[in-house]
């Protein structure tokens, strides 16, 4: 065969494609690191704090093996890589290095190289179910610059539009037909239980979370004033591909709550007000909010209609939750900011902190000065920000040290404040108030599950202790500064973390650790502040820096540095290091 060019590029081309299918194919299942399960996990302890522990990765249920087969059928890893290297820049955008231990159920291995879309090694978690609901349906819903297709296949969605009719109650419902009878019960109409409430989104789109219920058009702010919708209605198969997303990342345990966006403070901030930032932060809230905030920031995006659980603030109330400021009041730019750059955890709302400061904060000064304005009175627009100033932030000092005393005073107090009408006896979310809470726009709003340690504040006590003390002005969450001391709120803020104790952070089910383990990690002067200094539990013994691949070059060099701050971390290193 003579040596042209066209062959040099024929045989390189088959040899790369080889090397390719050896490495990440072949390798992979004949390495010994490819086939150990052991990983370092992030844990909440009995006193409330976080730290690393040797652990073991779990394998997938039913429901997410199905959604991984949906994921790979679907050519999602063609533009998708599953992998963290070990450098800077990768860390600090995604997490914690890639460990071998969390593959030791993939097969294939789904590494890719190209990067089209962002890394989903992390993905689970980092967003709300809601949230993958709407981009599967339109990408473009949530960023009109994606290039993601569509996946409107996976979804129930019948063609023809279905009417809004008066039901016999007089209540807004959907007309029965042969397509509605399949996906409700129309049976259910006087059973409150059963009765499922539905906003559509301005332009008429109707997502249907749940079957076999009774249709309730919910539009009280007038989301929707059109007398025909569009239905999705969900699918067992979204369900699994979500789920299989949601549990990329989980066998690191609750590590998000160390990665640094989420222990990002402001101490002072603010931008003065300018046409030109204004203008800009226009630009990057269409770009990247209205989706769900809607053009008008009155919450009612495109993609709200997939957010029953946790609908997206509506800007031009001028209520805003996350503040340090006292109860009712406006929050500061540095309130705006850390919202921003944090994200508020188990809802769709992401953390921005790939953005710069400057983008965050002009977005922050269009929301303020042209979307918090209440147009009731049409002749006399009320500016909120203009109108009214924020309060002098609440003083939140150092918290006090945690111990099993200060946890068992929280218990108390929680008992004394009634937490557990709305958050139940255990945290769960369920108490015997949690059915009829609504927020500021006469939306159900359920309780947090805490349980589930994704804490929308913050994951640090001193998060907790700003909710307790300020509320969160436009749902029930009440402000306690009055009704408890300082040293009190402490104590409870303590116990709220502690409800979510030893649990696995997908599933909220006990992790199976032994009672002497957990004894030795909620040990104050025990130190597991990084993953390189987990805690190794005796029961699995001592492990090798090479069974974390990745993790074990990361440590050479320095990367990998998620952990506790020093404010917070007082107790957490192996247990050599005692």
């Amino acid at each position: 065969m003579r040596m042209t060019a066209q062959n040099v590029a024929l045989v390189a081309g088959f040899f790369f494609l080889s090397l390719a299918a050896f490495t990440q194919g072949v390798l992979p299942m004949m390495e010994p690191q490819s086939r150990t399960t052991r990983v370092t996990a992030v844990v909440r302890t009995d006193l409330g704090e976080l730290k690393w522990t040797h652990a073991v990765a779990t394998d997938y249920t039913p429901i997410e093996r199905r959604g991984r087969e949906t994921y790979i059928r679907e050519g999602c890893w063609y533009c998708h890589s599953q992998y963290i290297r070990p450098v800077t820049g990768e860390t600090r955008r995604w997490g914690p290095v890639t460990q071998a231990g969390e593959y030791a159920y993939d097969l294939p291995h789904l590494f890719s190289t190209r990067r089209i879309g962002p890394d989903l090694s992390r993905i689970g978690l980092q967003y709300s179910d809601e949230w993958h609901l709407a981009h599967f349906w339109d990408p473009r819903m949530i960023a009109p610059d994606s290039i993601m297709p569509r996946f409107a296949r996976l979804f129930d969605s019948p063609s023809e539009k279905v009417r809004i009719v008066i039901d016999e109650a007089g209540q807004r419902s959907l007309e029965r037909t042969s397509v509605t009878q399949r996906i409700f019960e129309f049976s259910m109409a006087r059973i409150p239980k059963a009765q499922l409430l539905l906003t559509p989104n301005a332009e008429g789109l109707l997502f249907v979370g749940e079957l076999g219920k009774y249709p309730i058009i919910h539009t009280p702010n007038r989301e929707f004033t059109g007398d025909a919708v569009k239905l999705v209605v969900v699918t067992d198969e979204i369900r699994a591909l979500i789920a299989y997303l949601q549990k990329l990342g989980t066998n690191r345990g609750k590590w998000r709550d160390l990665f640094e966006p989420q222990l990002f403070e402001v101490s002072q901030v603010s931008m003065t007000k300018s046409d030109e930032w204004t203008a800009y932060g226009k630009e990057e809230y269409m770009r990247r909010c209205a989706g769900c905030h809607g053009a008008t920031g009155d919450g009612n995006g495109p993609a709200a209609t997939f957010m029953s659980k946790a609908r997206p603030r509506d800007f031009t109330r001028g209520v805003f939750k996350f503040r340090d400021t006292p109860s009712n009041s406006l929050p500061t730019d540095g309130d705006l900011l850390r919202t921003v750059t944090r994200g508020v955890r188990g809802t769709a709302m992401p953390s921005w902190h790939m953005l710069s400061e400057k983008t965050r904060l002009a977005i922050i000064q269009y929301v303020k000065y042209e979307l918090a304005v209440d147009h009731s009175d049409s002749k006399k627009p009320f500016v909120h920000f203009e109108e009214d100033r924020p309060q002098p932030a609440i003083r939140i000092g150092d918290p006090p040290a945690p111990s099993k005393e200060i946890v068992t005073r929280g218990a108390a107090i929680w008992d004394r404040a009634k937490c557990w009408e709305c958050h139940g006896r255990s945290g769960q979310g369920d108490g015997e108030k949690a059915a009829g809470l609504k927020d500021d726009g006469k939306f159900p709003i359920p309780p947090a599950n805490l349980t589930a340690g994704q804490f929308k504040s913050g994951p640090l006590v001193r998060d907790i202790f700003r909710t307790i003390s300020t509320g969160l002005s436009g749902t029930p969450m009440p402000s306690y500064a009055d009704s408890f001391n300082e040293e009190e709120r402490w104590a409870l803020s303590y116990y709220v973390l502690s409800l979510s104790a030893f649990l696995d952070p997908l599933t909220q089910k006990p992790l199976p650790m032994s009672a002497e383990d957990k004894a030795a990690l909620s040990d104050i002067d025990l130190r597991a502040a990084s993953s390189e200094k987990a805690y190794r539990p005796r029961t699995l013994g001592v492990a090798e820096d090479s069974n974390f691949g990745g993790n074990a070059w990361a440590k050479r060099r320095g990367f990998d540095r998620v952990a506790i701050p020093a404010a917070d971390a007082r107790a957490s290193a192996t247990s050599t290091e005692r």
